[in-house]
């Protein structure tokens, strides 16, 4: 298992990349960044969705282990880039990996994943025991 460890110093410094704060942009545009995510409930389901634009199918790698969801993956810039004919570079290359401690109420045998237009979509279900049930009332 791989310990994640929260480094605010590093979260500090994608925030600047992200919004272009006074750093050189050159520097900026390779090295380890975190996509942003939105977790949500639908249904009887746990949803993760994460934004991870120009990353292929086949460069994202998701583990579950020990209750903890790992997404990783790389952003590969394009070879036909040069940088030495580049004006400006603000969109960021390089591995990444976000990592979610998993509730006692999901089923981790039953997680899908589906990748479309950039997005990549994980359905997490609940497990029976932690849905809802409707207790019926018997007469005395």
């Amino acid at each position: 298992m791989t310990l994640v460890r929260w480094d605010p110093f590093n979260e500090l410094m994608n925030l600047q990349r992200r919004f272009g704060n006074g750093i050189d942009q050159n520097e900026a545009t390779h090295g380890n960044w975190a996509p942003a995510v939105d977790i949500f409930e639908q249904g009887d389901d746990l949803v993760i969705r994460a934004e991870i634009p120009g990353v292929d199918k086949e460069d994202i790698d998701i583990d579950v282990e020990n209750n903890t969801l790992t997404i990783r993956g790389e952003r590969k810039r394009d070879e036909a880039f040069k940088r030495d004919n580049a004006y400006r570079m603000e969109r960021i290359y390089g591995s990444f990996a976000r990592s979610f401690t998993l509730p006692r109420t999901v089923d981790a045998s039953g997680i899908t994943a589906g990748y479309k237009n950039g997005v990549l979509e994980l359905m997490l279900p609940k497990a029976e025991e932690a849905k809802p049930k409707k207790i019926e009332i018997q007469a005395a």
